[in-house]
């Protein structure tokens, strides 16, 4: 009866994990949000390097630029004010590159996106792009306001304490 029952629930859980990984849902960010996006020169790792020294220094400055925000209209204020800002920290940030960069605040096409299940649709949205070099390459893009890409960046879990359960390998433990 127990192999039986530890079947089942193999099986159930099998199901379920293939059913939610096969699922997926198309979002619609709202028009009120504001995303950020970092486009690389190129595919070369040392590119794809680049686009992620800026990305980091760029959500740096934007989160303490936006973390007290209360809407839309204060946060495009302060983004539209602090463009030198900005152009500032890319200019340091690329100095030793061999290419440019360009920084746009403004309505700028993106391509649809699947993130953890979630398929975002491809479409014009109000963004802070940077552009690297020829802007060819993989982009990263995340959205800024409501400050959703600001506080995943702010995380600062440490993965080596996380601990990971088998609910399967516990019941076979528990009646094997």
């Amino acid at each position: 009866m127990k192999k039986i029952i530890l079947i089942m629930l193999a099986g159930l859980s099998l199901y379920m994990f293939f059913n939610d990984t096969n699922k997926q849902e198309n979002v619609r960010i709202p028009d009120s949000a504001i995303r950020f996006r970092v486009l690389a020169n190129s595919n070369s790792p040392r590119d794809q390097k680049i686009k992620e020294e800026v990305r980091d220094k760029m959500q740096k400055e934007l989160y303490s630029l936006l973390e007290n925000s209360k809407n839309t209209k204060q946060a495009r204020n302060l983004i539209n004010n602090n463009m030198n800002n900005f152009n500032e920290i890319l200019e340091e940030e690329m100095k030793d590159k061999e290419y440019s960069y360009t920084i746009d605040y403004g309505m700028h096409e993106f391509p649809e996106k699947t993130y953890k299940g979630i398929t975002y649709e491809a479409g014009e949205y109000e963004s802070l792009l940077v552009t690297l070099g020829k802007g060819e390459g993989d982009n990263w893009w995340c959205v800024l306001f409501p400050p959703l890409c600001l506080l995943e960046a702010e995380e600062t879990t440490n993965t080596s304490e996380v601990e990971y359960k088998s609910f399967i390998k516990e019941l076979i433990e528990k009646y094997f």
